[in-house]
């Protein structure tokens, strides 16, 4: 069971290095832990977190070792700075950033070359699942993508994320049945998960973790979360 904590763009290096401290005492045996601070936290969580079995991940990566490509940040950067993986395609990336399903193949394959963990994320907007289109959105999503043995997948169903909706662990179960029929690895569920609904839905069989997005922020619902998982 994986539990990956997506910080977005909150916690520069002061808040990062007070929440990796408070994370380094909890007792989480049991469960694969991930934080993902912002691009300027990465430095201070890895030397944090150095010597715990908690990984420390980006939230983008770019396909190319270097070049004139303004803002972003390769995989070679994140290897060298001690980085264990990076996030990919998330749907802020799609929906803010021009993130498209070949830019997303090209990252995955660009980071994992590289030897980094990967977390690419797939999901159907609110529109799409009222069109019954849900399987062919994630089929889509899913056709630039492999197996690989540092691959994972996130199911985030965009109308879920950051709504306080969330889907129901019926939902959650049939989209990971389906995403796993198509490439078959580990798949988290993203979405508004919180303490109160994440034993539910890392209970289904198919569910192997979480993306979890503004409860990761919180020392005591990101380890409450955590808990739940190793419970499960």
């Amino acid at each position: 069971m994986l539990i990956a904590g997506n910080w977005k763009m909150f916690k520069g290096p002061a808040e990062t290095a007070e929440f990796c401290l408070g994370l380094r005492d909890e007792d989480l045996e049991g469960v694969d832990v991930v934080v993902c601070p912002p691009f300027v936290s990465l430095a201070v969580a890895v030397q944090l977190l150095a010597g715990t079995e908690i990984a420390v991940a980006a939230q983008s990566v770019h396909w190319e070792d270097e070049g004139a490509y303004t803002g972003e940040i390769s995989a070679r950067m994140l290897r060298e700075l001690g980085v264990y993986g990076t996030i990919v395609g998330h749907s802020e990336r799609r929906q803010y950033f021009g993130e498209t399903d070949e830019t997303v193949g090209k990252r995955v394959h660009a980071a994992l070359e590289a030897g980094l963990f990967v977390i690419a994320c797939v999901g159907e907007t609110e529109h799409e699942r009222e069109d019954n289109r849900t399987e062919d959105v994630l089929r889509r999503q899913l056709s630039v993508l492999e197996p690989d043995d540092n691959l994972v997948l996130a199911y985030e169903p965009v109308w879920a994320i950051g709504t306080g909706k969330t889907a129901t662990p019926e939902i959650a179960q049939e989209a990971h049945a389906f995403v796993k029929s198509q490439v078959e690895v580990p798949v988290l569920y993203g979405g508004s998960v919180k303490p109160d609904n994440a034993a539910e839905l890392l209970a289904q069989a198919d569910v192997d973790g979480a993306l979890v997005g503004g409860a990761s922020l919180e020392l005591d619902s990101f380890t409450a979360i955590c808990r739940a998982a190793i419970r499960s």
